[in-house]
């Protein structure tokens, strides 16, 4: 949790001071952004002293509770970024959060936040760092936690053709993997370029280092195919369906097939709702035991800056 906490704190760092909350609050998702603090704050109860509060905590709750807080910080710097002026800007930021909290007969709860930051450095050059974390728990017991970031760039040949520099990290223990290193090129192709329809597809080399959580570890070649389509419903609602394949030159055995299926709908210039299926396929998982495929549906909420 303070990795994610980390993660959700950098995401804010990026977004507009506090004080403008009372001014954004007016647009059309005061009532949203109002509901949720409401949802959030609801077990607080005030003490004496004024300025502390009371909460009686068993473990649990105090996980809750710095959910909540987590939560809170984030929606309130996020509709605090609609009074930010439009100007002609060289960065790009989209951030991504998703909290299910369910009690009664079953508790489980689950947190996950992204953040994608874009900055040109000119017409054809163009930077991105990505971030990614998840965390879930089912009656009190850690069923999900893992943590992702990439850095990347992207150089603009023609139109069509561009190349790509691609370097990560990833760790995801109830995968299996302890921490995998990745470095290497790419090259991709724009087949379509709209209106409508979008397909690009792109394939590179990445160095591999692996160390999984059974003590072992492994490093080779991987060559990385991808492909991506998108369909513009209208020009803030999309469609979009990507698929990525990676193979071990070493091992004809390892390799991985990832796909996400997701719809993408504005609820206002800033905000849109996300709703996403992923689908992460390991035909050799380490160690052997391990199930070979994991999947996630979600639903989001997306702030674009």
């Amino acid at each position: 949790m303070q990795v994610i906490g980390a993660i959700i704190i950098l995401i804010l760092g990026r977004i507009a001071a506090a004080f403008a909350i009372g001014f954004a609050l007016q647009g059309s998702l005061a009532n949203f952004a109002a509901g949720v603090l409401i949802l959030v704050l609801r077990p607080w109860v005030k003490k004496e002293d004024y300025w502390s509060v009371r909460f009686d905590l068993t473990k649990k709750e105090v996980f809750m509770k710095r959910l909540r807080w987590l939560i809170i910080s984030l929606l309130i710097c996020l509709v605090s970024a609609g009074v930010y002026a439009e100007e002609e800007k060289q960065w790009a930021d989209q951030a991504e959060l998703t909290f299910v909290d369910t009690g009664g007969n079953t508790d489980v709860t689950s947190l996950a936040a992204k953040n994608l930051l874009k900055y040109s450095f000119s017409e054809d050059l163009v930077g991105s760092w990505k971030l990614a974390a998840l965390y879930g728990e089912t009656d009190g017991v850690k069923t999900a936690e893992n943590y992702a970031t990439e850095f990347r760039m992207d150089y603009a040949y023609t139109d069509q053709i561009y190349l790509a520099g691609i370097g990560g990290w990833l760790k995801d223990k109830f995968a299996g993997i302890d921490s995998r290193y990745y470095i290497g090129p790419a090259i991709g192709y724009k087949y379509l370029t709209g209106p409508k329809h979008f397909v690009t597809g792109e394939a590179g080399l990445n160095y591999v280092m692996e160390e999984y959580t059974d003590d072992t570890d492994n490093s080779y070649l991987q060559g990385r195919l991808f492909g991506l389509y998108e369909y513009a419903f209208t020009k803030k609602n999309r469609f979009s369906q990507s698929l990525e394949f990676l193979y071990d030159f070493s091992d004809s055995d390892n390799y991985n097939i990832n796909s996400e299926t997701a719809v993408i709908s504005a609820l206002s210039d800033s905000f849109s709702l996300k709703a996403s299926y992923l689908v992460k396929y390991d035909n050799e998982p380490v160690p052997a035991t391990l199930d070979d495929t994991d999947t996630i549906l979600s639903v989001a909420l997306v702030v674009n800056f």
